[in-house]
C-alpha cells in the first residue's frame, strides 16, 4: 500500500451553493456558474463557524513539504483522474440525476497512471488497498519535485536541497510588513503551501516577469484577516467590495476541529482577479544572509538573486526587482 500524503479534501463552502445557467456565457469554459445562496451549510456549523479563524485565501497552486529520499522535500500536487472512458461513464450517470455515491469504479482500470512516487492525500477513502476517488471522480495526491525538474519547474526554483530551504513569503514581526526570507524545510515539514508567481494561474499578484520569473510560497492559514466581516452575505459582499483588506481571491475559515471552511468571490459573483489586491498593498523586506547556508546558489536562482537584495525593502511586491 502507497503511504499517505497530506489532507487535501476538496474545502466545503462557507453559503450553501446552487448552480445557475449562463447561456450568454459563449467563451467561458463551462455555461453556468456556481453561485453562493444565503444559508450557511451544515458542515460549517458543525465546525463551530462562528468561533473559526479567518484567513485569507491566497491564489496559487497547492503544495506539500514532506519527507523523500530521507530529508524533507516538497511535492506537486497531482489529481488521479479518470480514463476517457471511465470519465464519460462517469458523467453520464451524473447527468442522469442519481446518486453519485452509487457509480462503482473499477479502481484498477479507469484510472490514468500515475508515476510510482505518487501517493494519495490522507482523507482518502480505501477498499482492497485500493484509493478511491472523490465524489468529483478524482484521487487528490502528490508527486515529489525533483531537482531541475521540467515539469515542475516553478516549483522546483523555491526549493534548495542542498541547504534545505524553501523561499517563503509570511509576515515581518513588525506589524504592516511582509518578508521574503528562506526558511528550512523541516520548519513546514507536513504543511500545506500556496505557490504563487509569475507563472502561476496568471499571476494575480504580478510578481517578476517573463524575464525574471518569480515564484514564491505561503504556507496556508498565514494571513489572518483582522477585520473580518461578520457571517452574512450582504456583510461579506461589501467588504469583498468596499474595503482594502477584502481585495481578496476569498477566505478560509480554520475550525478548531481542523476543518476548513471556504468562500471565493466567483461564489458571490464578484470579479477576480483584481487590478490591485490586498497583499500587493504592503511593504515587503527581503531577509537572506547568504553566510549562513554552507553550498554556493546557482547564479541564475532565485536563491542567489534573493541573497544579493537582503535587507532591502520594497513597497509592493511587484516592485521587487533584480540586477541584470
Amino acid at each position: 500500500m502507497r503511504r499517505r500524503g497530506a489532507v487535501q479534501r476538496k474545502v466545503p463552502c462557507l453559503f450553501v451553493t446552487e448552480v445557475k445557467d449562463e447561456p450568454s456565457a459563449k467563451r467561458e469554459r463551462q455555461p453556468f456558474k456556481v453561485l453562493a445562496t444565503e444559508a450557511i451549510t451544515g458542515k460549517a456549523l458543525e465546525a463551530d463557524i462562528y468561533n473559526a479563524i479567518p484567513t485569507e485565501k491566497v491564489d496559487g497552486t497547492c503544495c506539500y513539504v514532506t519527507t523523500y529520499k530521507g530529508q524533507p522535500y516538497l511535492w506537486a500536487r497531482m489529481d488521479r483522474k479518470p480514463n476517457k472512458q471511465a470519465e464519460k461513464r462517469f458523467k453520464r450517470f451524473l447527468y442522469s440525476l442519481e446518486d453519485c455515491k452509487e457509480f462503482v469504479w473499477n479502481v484498477e482500470e479507469d484510472f490514468k497512471p500515475v508515476p510510482d512516487t505518487w501517493i494519495p492525500a490522507k482523507d482518502i477513502e480505501f477498499c482492497n488497498g485500493n484509493p478511491l476517488p472523490d465524489e468529483n471522480g478524482h484521487m487528490p495526491g502528490w508527486v515529489p519535485v525533483e531537482k531541475n525538474s521540467k515539469q515542475y519547474c516553478w516549483h522546483s526554483s523555491v526549493v534548495n536541497y542542498e541547504a534545505e530551504i524553501a523561499l517563503v513569503l509570511k509576515h515581518h514581526a513588525d506589524p504592516g510588513l511582509l518578508e521574503i526570507s528562506p526558511v528550512p524545510l523541516s520548519e513546514i515539514l507536513e504543511q500545506t503551501l500556496e505557490l504563487i508567481g509569475t507563472n502561476i494561474n496568471a499571476n494575480p499578484y504580478g510578481l517578476g516577469s517573463k524575464k525574471q520569473p518569480v515564484h514564491l510560497l505561503v504556507p496556508h492559514g498565514a494571513f489572518e484577516i483582522k477585520n473580518p466581516p461578520t457571517l452574512k452575505q450582504t456583510d461579506i459582499v461589501s467588504w469583498f467590495e468596499g474595503c482594502n483588506e477584502g481585495k481578496v481571491e476569498g477566505i478560509v475559515w480554520h475550525c478548531r476541529d481542523g476543518c476548513l471552511i471556504k468562500l471565493h468571490r466567483h461564489h458571490l459573483g464578484l470579479r477576480w482577479p483584481l487590478a490591485e489586491t490586498y497583499l500587493n498593498s504592503q511593504p515587503v523586506v527581503i531577509s537572506f544572509n547568504r553566510t549562513k547556508y554552507d553550498c554556493d546558489f546557482e547564479p541564475k536562482s532565485l536563491f542567489h538573486r534573493f541573497s544579493n537584495l537582503d535587507g532591502q525593502r520594497f513597497d509592493r511586491l511587484k516592485d521587487i526587482k533584480f540586477d541584470a
